[in-house]
C-alpha cells in the first residue's frame, strides 16, 4: 500500500508560461489541486521532494498548503520532453475512506509451463480502492500455466476491485516460441565459401 507523504506547498497568483518558467528556475513545480466541486487551487511545490514522491504515479500525498492539510493523488504529470523533469502536476483532492480509480502496475509471478513463453499484454489495470489504501501493484501468477491469464486471474488485495469492462482480453499471453529453421541459410553460406575458395585457387593457378 502507498505510504503517506507530506509536502509543503504555497499558493500562486502568477500564471502563464513566463511565470511557470520562473518558478521552475527557482526550484518549484507549478501545480493545481481540484476535486469535490471546489474551485481549483493553484500551487507551487518544492522540486526535489515532489519529483521523488511522484516516482510512484499513485502516491498518496498530504499537501501542507500554508498550514491547511489536503490529501491528493497525482492525476496528470507533465514532463519535459528531453530531460523528463516534472514541469507541472494536476492533483486530485481526496478524502480518507473515499474510493478512487487508479491504474495499478501488474506484477507477473512465476514462469509458464515448460517450453512456453509469455508476453505481458496489460502492464497496468484499472482498479478501484480506498484512496488511503491503494495497492502498489496487482499480482498475477502464471506458474506452470499453459493458457492465457485473464483479468479473473489477477490477485486483488482485500478492498480492491477491478474497474475494467473488458474481462476477455488476456493480461498475459502464453505462447509457444517459434523455432526458425536456418538450415538453408547455413547451406548457402557453405556454398558461397566453397565457391570463394575455388575461385581463389583458380586465380592462383593462372598466376
Amino acid at each position: 500500500m502507498a505510504d503517506k507523504i507530506v509536502i509543503p506547498a504555497t499558493t500562486r497568483t502568477d500564471f502563464g508560461k513566463g511565470a511557470a518558467r520562473k518558478a521552475r528556475r527557482s526550484g518549484y513545480i507549478p501545480g493545481v489541486v481540484y476535486g469535490h466541486g471546489e474551485d481549483p487551487i493553484h500551487i507551487l511545490l518544492p522540486n526535489h521532494e515532489t519529483t521523488l514522491a511522484v516516482r510512484n504515479p499513485n502516491a498518496l500525498i498530504t499537501l501542507d498548503i500554508e498550514g491547511k492539510k489536503q490529501l491528493v493523488l497525482p492525476k496528470d504529470i507533465q514532463r519535459d520532453a528531453i530531460y523528463r523533469s516534472v514541469d507541472h502536476l494536476d492533483l486530485l483532492a481526496v478524502r480518507s475512506g473515499e474510493k478512487v480509480v487508479v491504474d495499478a502496475p501488474v506484477e507477473v509471478i512465476g514462469e509458464p509451463a515448460s517450453g512456453l513463453e509469455y508476453l505481458l499484454d496489460q502492464p497496468t489495470v484499472a482498479v478501484e480502492a480506498e484512496a488511503t489504501h491503494l495497492p502498489d501493484s496487482i499480482s498475477i501468477d502464471i506458474t506452470d500455466r499453459e493458457e492465457n491469464a485473464l483479468p479473473e486471474h489477477l490477485q486483488l488485495p482485500a478492498g480492491v476491485t477491478l474497474a475494467i469492462t473488458d474481462l476477455e482480453s488476456p493480461v498475459v499471453t502464453i505462447y509457444e516460441p517459434t523455432v526458425q529453421d536456418l538450415g538453408d541459410e547455413d547451406e548457402t553460406a557453405e556454398e558461397s565459401e566453397a565457391e570463394a575458395t575455388s575461385e581463389g585457387e583458380s586465380e592462383g593457378d593462372d598466376a
